[in-house]
């Protein structure tokens, strides 16, 4: 009697927790693509390089590491115009270079600062370049990330905790945790100092640095005893 009394007892309580870390960035990532068109695709080809080279050799000038420097993408294309009778005629070809840049330095005390890097190595690929994205994240994540766990087993612990309560039981050993983590998410909250700024040609487009956030969530089952 007593086994099935035990038994029948016997329970777990399952929660969910959520939980999130925010800091200042220190690490952008640039997407800088090179567009070449020519009447031949050696020259459309050839002009993509050398516009790629003259950025990258900018990059390098401002001691940006080879292996901040990635290609990314590559390609060659046709381009056409449709003629009346004649169908598809090819007007020249169009060669894409796209080039990931990793920038580690972007922090207010930052000489050269991330706007004057990218400024120029626009400026050395002339009117072929294009700036294509920026993304802003961390060199470290794990120790945010760490944060984030910890605030998602409080959250799901708290929960347990008051469930175990109001049903006059004792949180035992955890049964089960499964994890789902997120990657930084820029949170709208920029800072009143320290703007970057990236100039194209004469106007400056101003990048904020802000904040970003890593969250964690958990789901995680106790036994009740």
């Amino acid at each position: 009697m007593s086994k099935k009394k035990s038994s029948a007892a016997a329970g777990t309580v399952t929660t969910f927790g959520h939980g999130t870390a925010r800091a200042t960035p220190d690490l952008m990532r640039v997407t800088i693509t090179v567009e070449s068109r020519a009447s031949k695709v050696a020259l459309a080809y050839g002009r993509a390089g050398e516009r790629v080279a003259a950025v990258t050799d900018s990059l390098r000038s401002y001691r940006v590491a080879s292996t901040d420097i990635a290609t990314s993408g590559l390609s060659v294309r046709t381009e056409t115009v449709w003629v009346e009778g004649g169908g598809n005629k090819i007007t020249g070809y169009l060669a894409t270079t796209s080039l990931t840049v990793t920038l580690r330095d972007i922090g207010e005390n930052a000489d050269p600062g991330p706007a004057t890097i990218i400024a120029h190595c626009v400026d050395a690929g002339g009117d072929d370049v294009r700036l294509g994205g920026l993304e802003l994240t961390f060199a470290d994540q794990d120790t945010l990330l760490a944060t984030a766990r910890d605030a998602a087993w409080d959250d799901a612990k708290a929960k347990a905790q008051q469930y175990a309560d109001r049903a006059d039981r004792v949180l035992g050993a955890v049964v089960e945790i499964t994890e789902n983590t997120s990657a930084p998410v820029p949170v709208h909250r920029p800072r009143a100092r320290g703007a970057t700024e990236i100039a194209y040609a004469a106007a400056p487009v101003a990048v904020e640095l802000g904040e970003s956030e890593i969250g964690a969530d958990l789901r995680v089952t106790w036994q009740l005893d």
